[in-house]
């Protein structure tokens, strides 16, 4: 979501002007779009922030500009620990990054955050903000801001307001333009997909039927004389799979205690839609989990993961979990790495509790866990991990695979990256150089914990060409 965020900011600053620069050292505007889920980002950003005031220095010109999350939580704490800063947004106003960075221009440093409840849950989904994105082939678009939950670890609610749903309407609209401007990868962003439209629905309930309804909610949820309230996510994935030119579809993140079946068998039933499910475990110790308000427990857990197995073949699952949390006995500990071997993940992002201030955890000093224990504990994870990792990819050996061209490798220009509907990284060595976005078939030949190798079998099609005219607001 912070991708996205950053790649409208871009878009927003070039369509008032501005061009982009590669070299930092030659910026006339610098934009910050912070994160605060972790204490390291924190950290990276105060650093990124010291090392930018030389800068300033040597060009009193240069204009920076923070925006994000962190910025909605600490507010006037970075102008007081930075006073270079020329400006502070926070997540509801990003609409106003040009109209700030001028008004800077003109009357100095400006903090500007504002609430949810001030913009109405309208202006962060404005979908006539320009877009930069990086890749031509890929969109990110994003389907419901905020989150209802109270995970006791998490600070996002806070900082990104309560769970408000984008009219059912307004998405198809932008995923249709976008398509037609060449993407072929759609990722729906929410902070928790699976319920998205549950509030549009629950609102709409008893009101008197309109013509408008179909617009908010769709028309299969307009057209079904109960007017209960639901989720419509099953329903935006079957209509944006309809349409005409869409290839993949992925989403993140869903929540596990809202991963009902008529999502699951949306996903099989819809071709664009991949076969991955980032499926956010966080402990495998129901008390931890109890602790942590995730409303569900690990045989709930296990459920709707083989139930999804089930009725997806060939699916890829990666997971989120946090070692070290509160109170986490080494019986707790050994749930998790339990659940982790049964569940056979093909990756996962494993973190280290980061206490967040604001958040019912961080309160929870008495209780926390001895650094040394849980630096042992994430090694053991981790292991784990990478086993159940390792399999999963040897599985994939002597497969062909559709891939989607994503450019040169990093650590060697002559291999080819590409990846894969489960979201796996594959490399390969094309006999020409293959535009990104492309879809070429690789038949794998070796595998890692981390990524796939293979061998280039034939191009299936080449990315779309589409003229871009940037338009400059005068």
């Amino acid at each position: 979501m912070n991708e996205h965020d950053s790649e409208r900011i871009s878009g927003i600053l070039e369509s008032s002007g501005l061009k982009r620069t590669e070299q930092v050292t030659d910026a006339d505007v610098i934009v910050l779009n912070t994160c605060c889920i972790r204490e390291n980002a924190d950290n990276k950003f105060y650093g990124h922030l010291g090392n930018l005031k030389q800068l300033k220095e040597k060009n009193p010109e240069l204009k920076i500009l923070v925006g994000g999350c962190l910025a909605q939580k600490d507010q006037e704490l970075i102008r007081d620990r930075a006073k270079h800063v020329d400006v502070v947004f926070g997540t509801h106003n990003l609409n106003r990054v040009a109209d700030l960075l001028n008004l800077s221009r003109s009357e100095g440093p400006i903090v500007e955050i504002v609430n949810q409840e001030d913009v109405g849950g309208e202006v962060s989904f404005d979908s006539a903000f320009p877009v930069r994105r990086e890749l031509q082939h890929a969109a990110w678009m994003t389907i419901q801001s905020g989150c209802d939950n109270s995970c006791a670890f998490c600070i996002v609610p806070q900082v990104r307001g309560a769970e408000i749903s984008r009219p059912f309407g307004d998405l198809v609209e932008e995923a249709k333009r976008v398509i037609s401007e060449g993407v072929i990868e759609i990722t729906l962003l929410g902070q928790n997909v699976n319920s998205y439209g549950r509030d549009l629905t629950t609102q709409l309930r008893s009101s008197v039927p309109d013509l408008k309804d179909s617009y908010l909610a769709g028309e299969h949820w307009a057209q079904d004389v109960k007017r209960r309230p639901r989720t419509l996510f099953p329903d935006l994935l079957r209509e944006i799979g309809s349409i005409d030119g869409v290839q993949r579809i992925r989403f993140t993140s869903p929540h596990p205690k809202d991963l009902r079946r008529e999502v699951i068998e949306a996903m099989a039933t819809t071709d664009a839609v991949c076969e991955h499910l980032h499926f956010p475990l966080q402990s495998g110790s129901d008390r931890i989990l109890a602790a942590m308000h995730r409303g569900y427990n690990r045989a709930k857990y296990l459920e709707r993961l083989n139930e999804a197995r089930q009725l997806i073949p060939d699916l890829a699952v990666t997971t989120d979990i946090i070692v070290g949390f509160p109170g986490e006995t080494e019986e707790d500990f050994e749930e998790t790495l339990s659940l982790a071997a049964e569940a056979e993940f093909d990756g996962a992002y494993t973190f280290i509790f980061s206490p967040r201030p604001g958040t019912e955890a961080a309160d929870m000093v008495d209780s926390f866990c001895d650094p040394e224990i849980v630096t042992q504990r994430y090694e053991r994870l981790r292991a784990v991990i990478l086993r159940s990792g390792l399999r999963k990819h040897e599985s994939r050996i002597g497969k062909r695979e559709e891939v989607i061209v994503e450019g040169p490798s990093k650590k060697d220009s002559n291999v080819t990256t590409g990846r894969t509907r489960q979201n796996k990284l594959v490399h390969f060595i094309s006999p020409k150089k293959l535009p990104i976005g492309s879809v070429a078939i690789v038949e794998i030949a070796s595998a890692s914990p981390h990524y796939l190798n293979g061998n280039f079998d034939e191009v299936i099609t080449m990315p779309a060409r589409k003229t871009r005219i940037p338009v400059v607001a005068v």
